[in-house]
């Protein structure tokens, strides 16, 4: 069985999900294309679930900030990465 194959049934196992290993590394690759620079210093994806995404952000400031642009994140995702995200939890990152 091809190594590809193998991590994509890893992925669907940890993840619960449909996205295989191409997509989920699309995400965290293309991070900082999807939400630009200055907001990937302080947000990063850690868990992708069906369609939800759950980001860790190192300030509460930035949990509010990445609220207010979810919409145009979730856009730039699909086009980005080609994922279908509907929605985002977001947790501050504990000290």
């Amino acid at each position: 069985m091809p190594l590809r194959d193998s991590m994509n049934g890893v992925v669907r196992g940890l993840r619960g999900g449909t996205y295989d290993a191409r997509s989920m590394g699309s995400l965290f690759s293309r991070w900082a294309d999807a939400v630009g620079e200055t907001v990937a210093e302080h947000a990063r994806p850690v868990k992708l679930d069906g369609d939800r995404l759950l980001v860790e952000v190192d300030e509460p400031g930035w949990a509010t900030q990445l609220r207010f642009l979810e919409a145009d994140v979730i856009a730039r995702l699909r086009s980005v990465a080609g994922l279908e995200v509907s929605r985002f939890d977001i947790r501050v990152k504990p000290r």
